[in-house]
């Protein structure tokens, strides 16, 4: 009954993640599909990242000496994180612009002579 009081966009991100996972759940072993919970609370969110996660833990406990395949993986594992993270251009200017209030703020606040002459 609560899932019909979800908006349709939250219903459609719901069935994607479903089919994402069983998708996922396919190429996983049985050990893996047991380790992908505890790697999707890890920080990093996306499933993609905690599919990185246990499967570089696999590649580590399988062929520890392939430092090759270990790199490659830890490569993809960070640049798959630093674009979680990496903001848009339009997030950047809101986050500069947000800044850029609070600093008026608190510098009119601790020096208002200054800064009542530079908003003149």
């Amino acid at each position: 009954m609560a899932a019909k009081n979800k908006p349709a966009s939250r219903k459609r991100a719901a069935a994607r993640k479903e089919k994402d996972r069983s998708f996922y759940d396919s190429a996983l072993s049985e050990a893996e599909r047991v380790l992908l919970p505890q790697a999707m609370e890890m920080e990093g969110l996306e499933e993609e990242i905690a599919l990185l996660r246990v499967k570089l833990n696999s590649i580590i406990a399988q062929e520890p000496e392939n430092m090759a395949l270990v790199l490659k993986g830890i490569a993809m594992l960070t640049r798959a994180v630093a674009t979680k993270y990496r903001l848009s251009k339009e997030a950047k200017e809101n986050l500069a612009d947000a800044i850029d209030s609070v600093l008026k703020e608190i510098g009119s606040a601790l020096y208002p002579e200054a800064f009542a002459q530079s908003e003149d």
